[in-house]
């Protein structure tokens, strides 16, 4: 994301006065005052961790098994919020982003490779949120969903021309629809009235139950961790705050972890749930195979009456439509960092938007479409953990910044835990089991 001077309004130059004051240790009245112009970067990349896929998994999960995987989703949020450090501190510490770092250090022909892949990724990441977001048009307004796409497309064009204003008031929109969404899973959680015991139990004592629960759980963890999130959020930080000496490095690197955990903590709590209301819901009714989203809101709405369904089409439709901007600007990143090249914002997002029309038009299942395109994430992942690892153990590369051993071991562990459950998900995928 380009985050030029001619590109700052004023919000951005109080923020970036506020967060230099703060960096230079001066007085501030209160820590949240402290924390706040800090805040907001994390946001867009969590956006990744709510999209329509993380529905189709995680109602699927707590419809058929219901509270039983609630710690997976714990577990890959932990996960999450640990390469999306590495991620903000890469672009801290160097003032380049993944991208522009596997250019910097790998041979053409493998960044090459990886580009192509990455814009696939993309795609598939832009499809599946699209279809979401006019999956949330088709519930709460009726429309078709062909209609539903293109309201989506001119809803999501709107939100991308905030770009031009500066970065705060994109990070301020996408933040309120984070927010939303949250609030939006906090009513529908209550109206459910959980097992609050059994939910706690589930938590505290991980458990499988045959090999289906073990496939959802991996479907969980590849619908959590997201590539693209994962290059977004160090081009994020490249250009925001710029410092350089390491007192100051250190403490802008506190300031993006309580980002990160914040906001990684609001879309856990969102993916949590989720489950919990398919669980609440379904579960405990017997309704154990809710395997559509559509389904799911048709189950919802008699049950709990029209409110549940009006909570859960503007959940979804914010979810899709948050996702669908961040993922058209994560696209941007992944172009312009591989191959130095950059289209018009308008150009991408068309282009993106045709297999999403295509797909509706063609009256394809949106919940396999949702499914389909996890398994294209699945190929892409490694590809993205694998190398923010590499280049956080470098001190060459990361300078003061560079990860701890510790840090650097649980990294590895991670990542080849999320590397193998997205390899088993791509198998069992493809092969049927």
């Amino acid at each position: 994301m380009e985050q030029k001077g001619d590109k700052r309004d004023g919000s951005d130059a109080r923020t970036l006065a506020h967060a230099q004051a703060v960096l230079d240790g001066k007085p501030v009245k209160n820590r949240f005052a402290r924390l706040l112009p800090f805040l907001g970067p994390a946001f867009i990349a969590s956006v990744a961790y709510v999209d329509p896929g993380n529905f189709a998994t995680n109602i699927q999960g707590g419809a058929q098994f219901g509270y039983m995987l609630i710690w997976v989703i714990v577990v890959s949020n932990l996960m999450a919020m640990l390469l999306q450090t590495l991620s903000a501190k890469l672009g801290i510490a160097t003032g380049l982003n993944l991208a522009e770092q596997c250019r910097a250090h790998f041979p053409k022909p493998l960044v090459i490779f990886i580009w192509i892949l990455m814009e696939g990724v993309a795609i598939a990441t832009d499809l599946a949120e699209f279809v979401g977001a006019a999956l949330g048009f088709n519930i709460l307004f009726g429309v078709p969903l062909l209609v539903g796409a293109f309201l989506a497309a001119m809803a999501t064009m709107l939100i991308l021309g905030l770009e031009r204003y500066g970065f705060r008031r994109l990070e301020a929109v996408i933040t309120s629809m984070v927010g939303l969404i949250a609030l939006c899973y906090l009513v529908e959680t209550f109206i459910d009235k959980p097992d609050w015991a059994a939910l706690g139990q589930a938590a505290l004592f991980p458990r499988f139950d045959g090999r289906e629960s073990v496939l959802l759980a991996a479907g969980i963890l590849g619908a959590t961790v997201m590539p693209h999130a994962i290059f977004l959020h160090s081009a994020l930080m490249q250009d925001r705050i710029v410092v350089r000496d390491p007192v100051r490095l250190r403490r802008l690197f506190r300031f993006e972890i309580a980002d990160v955990v914040i906001a990684m903590g609001v879309a856990s709590f969102v993916n949590a749930a989720m489950l919990i209301m398919a669980a609440a819901t379904f579960h405990q009714r017997g309704m154990t195979h809710i395997a559509t989203i559509e389904e799911a809101y048709r189950t919802l709405e008699p049950i709990l009456g029209s409110a549940a369904k009006w909570v859960f089409g503007l959940s979804l439709l914010l979810s899709g439509l948050s996702s669908c901007s961040v993922g058209t600007t994560a696209g941007q990143v992944i172009m312009q960092g591989f191959v130095k090249r950059r289209i018009p914002i308008w150009v991408r997002r068309l282009v993106t938007m045709v297999p999403s029309v295509l797909v509706i038009a063609w009256g394809l299942d949106p919940t396999r479409t949702l499914v389909l395109s996890q398994v294209v994430l699945s190929f892409g992942l490694p590809f993205a953990v694998i190398p923010l690892v590499m280049f956080t153990s470098r001190s060459d590369i990361m300078g003061v910044l560079v990860n701890h051993r510790v840090t650097t071991a649980v990294a590895v562990v991670v990542a080849a835990l999320i590397v193998a459950l997205n390899l088993f998900l791509l198998k069992e995928t493809l092969m049927g089991g």
